[in-house]
């Protein structure tokens, strides 16, 4: 969400501060090139390892079918296409940092699996691929980091089949009073102790979780989701809230402006 600032020239958050909507994306990039090699620590940290058992629930409530198109977004993990791969999916992994996609790739070829995905150094908010090519869209603890939220949900709509589904998971703000105080004591004094030691950058994570802070909560993401053209937009919490699912539909007749 941009703001003004004291010059009225729009901004955008990128933690907790405001900064220039055309330099999100380069900082953004910075903070994944320094923690891509440890992103599955980072978020056995964030998550206290429960993002593991979070993305098999994810994965088990997209239902895929048998060869049906996934595109993956930031996915350069490879973690949701490898589960979605064994429920018969055919991934498509897209994700604009290329250290991330580097650094899944390895991951998939220790395991044997790269050649199962296709690999896409690509923008969520202007995606290379032609309109209606896609049975489902996921994106894992990426939505928060975009820069321009509308014009990405836009471009999912657009590359979504008529009837295909939109499954979004995200770090959300945690409502219920102690156990925010408890996630806030861990993210804001323990993580960034951690990853100095384990990456050498407390400032990515401290970025990390600043971002989790100012993302729009989970009925006002539904709402933002709806106004994209998306149907039937339903949400639930895991972890009390640390974690939220939003899933949505394409509408299988065209919708009209």
């Amino acid at each position: 969400m941009t703001s003004p600032n004291a010059n009225d020239r729009p901004t955008i958050d990128f933690g907790f501060k405001d900064v220039d909507p055309a330099d999100k994306t380069g900082l953004v990039g910075e903070v994944f090139d320094t923690v891509a090699d440890r992103y599955d620590v980072m978020n056995d940290l964030m998550s206290v390892g429960i993002h593991r058992l979070w993305k098999s629930h994810f994965v088990a409530g997209c239902h895929f079918k048998p060869g049906q198109r996934l595109l993956d977004l930031a996915g350069g993990t490879g973690d949701i296409a490898r589960l979605a791969v064994r429920r018969g999916a055919k991934p498509v992994v897209a994700d604009i940092n290329a250290a991330m996609l580097k650094a899944g790739q390895r991951r998939m070829d220790q395991r044997g699996l790269t050649q199962h995905f296709a690999w896409i150094n690509a923008n969520a908010e202007c995606l290379p691929m032609a309109s209606g090519q896609f049975d489902h869209i996921t994106m894992v603890f990426g939505f928060r980091n975009v820069t321009h939220r509308d014009q990405a949900l836009d471009e999912m709509y657009r590359v979504l089949k008529p009837g295909g589904r939109l499954a979004i998971m995200e770090f959300a703000p945690v409502e219920t009073p102690i156990l925010s105080d408890i996630y806030d004591a861990w993210s804001f004094k323990v993580l960034p102790w951690l990853g100095e030691r384990l990456t050498g950058s407390a400032e990515s994570y401290q970025y990390l979780a600043e971002s989790i802070r100012r993302f729009p909560d989970q009925a006002t993401l539904a709402q933002m989701i709806e106004r994209h053209g998306f149907v039937g937009t339903r949400w639930h919490n895991l972890s009390g809230g640390i974690c939220a699912i939003h899933r949505a539909q394409k509408p299988k007749a065209p919708r009209y402006e």
